[in-house]
C-alpha cells in the first residue's frame, strides 16, 4: 500500500492551499491540531475564519463525536493560527496519507511550528483524569506509517525521529503550564489503531514498553511533520485511565472530561501558541539577517 506524499497529493495540497489561501489575507505562523472534545480552542481565536472541511478540495471528513470538521484561522495575540478543528483516524477507514493530509497542509500553508493536542487513557501510575501531559517521545504501534511510499524530494527518504517532540516547544509548553498555574504531566505516548480500546492485558504490555498513555491518533501527524522539517510540540489530556486501571471505558467519558478541563487545557494552549509564535518569529528574522 502507497501512503507516501505522491505527485498526485502534492496537486491536491496545491489545491486545498489556494482555496485555504483565497480565504484570508495573512499566512499562519503556528498550527494547531485539536483532538477529540477539545474543539473549542479553535472558536476563541481573534478575526476567526472558519472554514469546514468539506469546503477544502480534497480534505477528508471526521466521523467521530467531538470532532467538528473546521479549520480555523485567526489570531492568539501576535501569534498568526490555522487550527484544525477536529482531525480524521486511520480506524474510520481512511488511508494514512488522509490522516496527515490536514497538517501537510499546515505545512505548506506556511506554519513553521505545530502543536498536536489529543485525548488519551492514563497508563502510567498517578495519572488522573483530567492530567494534561506534555509528550516527549511514542511509540509507534500502529502498524502503519504515513511516509511508505515514493518519497518526495527534497524531504529526506529516511527521517531522523530522535527529536520528534522539539526540545524548545516543549520548554515553552513548561514554561506555559507554569504561568497558567496548571500541572503537567510528562511522559511516552503510544498510538495504536483501534477502534476498539485496550485489554488490560494490552495496558500493561504497553506500560512494560514504557507507554505513559495510549491513544489512536497524533503519531502519524508528527511522522509527516518532522519528515517536511516542521517543529512539533504535542500535548495529552489524559479523559480517562487505561484498560484494568479503572472503570468501564466510553467515549463519552472522553468529551466529558474534556469538556470539565477546557479551562485548563485552552489557557495553556493559548500561552504555549504565543511562545511558539514568538520563537517561529524569532528563527525568521534570523533567516533574514543571514541571507
Amino acid at each position: 500500500m502507497q501512503q507516501g506524499a505522491t505527485k498526485d497529493e502534492a496537486k491536491q495540497l496545491s489545491e486545498a492551499k489556494e482555496r485555504v489561501l483565497g480565504a484570508v489575507t495573512t499566512r499562519p505562523e503556528v498550527g494547531v491540531v485539536l483532538g477529540s472534545g477539545l474543539g473549542a480552542f479553535g472558536d476563541t481565536l481573534e478575526g476567526l475564519t472558519r472554514l469546514p472541511y468539506a469546503s477544502i478540495p480534497h480534505f477528508a471528513e471526521s466521523t467521530v463525536a467531538g470532532h467538528a470538521g473546521n479549520l480555523c484561522l485567526g489570531r492568539v495575540g501576535e501569534t498568526q493560527v490555522a487550527c484544525l478543528q477536529g482531525r480524521v483516524h486511520a480506524y474510520e477507514g481512511h488511508a494514512f496519507s488522509s490522516v496527515v493530509f490536514g497538517v501537510r497542509l499546515l505545512a505548506e500553508l506556511g506554519c513553521r511550528a505545530v502543536l498536536i493536542t489529543n485525548a488519551a487513557g492514563g497508563i502510567k501510575q498517578g495519572f488522573r483524569a483530567g492530567d494534561l501531559m506534555l509528550i516527549v517521545d511514542h511509540l509507534n504501534l500502529m502498524g502503519n506509517n504515513p511516509l511508505i511510499g515514493p518519497n518526495v524530494e527534497p524531504f529526506p527518504r529516511f527521517p531522523d525521529m530522535s527529536r520528534a517532540y522539539d526540545p524548545e516547544l516543549c520548554q515553552l509548553a513548561r514554561a506555559a503550564a507554569q504561568a497558567s498555574s496548571v500541572e503537567l504531566r510528562e511522559g511516552v505516548y503510544a498510538a495504536v489503531l483501534g477502534p476498539s480500546y485496550e485489554t488490560p492485558a494490552e495496558v500493561r504490555m504497553l506500560r512494560t514498553l514504557g507507554a505513559d498513555a495510549v491513544g489512536m491518533s497524533t503519531v502519524p501527524e508528527v511522522i509527516a511533520l518532522r519528515h517536511r522539517g516542521v517543529r512539533v510540540g504535542a500535548l495529552s489530556c489524559i479523559t480517562n485511565l487505561a484498560a484494568g486501571l479503572g472503570g468501564e471505558l466510553s467515549h463519552d467519558e472522553v468529551k466529558e472530561v474534556a469538556d470539565r478541563v477546557r479551562g485548563a487545557f485552552t489557557g495553556v494552549l493559548a500561552a504555549w501558541v504565543e511562545g511558539a509564535g514568538a520563537l517561529v518569529r524569532a528563527e525568521n528574522s534570523g533567516a533574514g539577517e543571514r541571507a
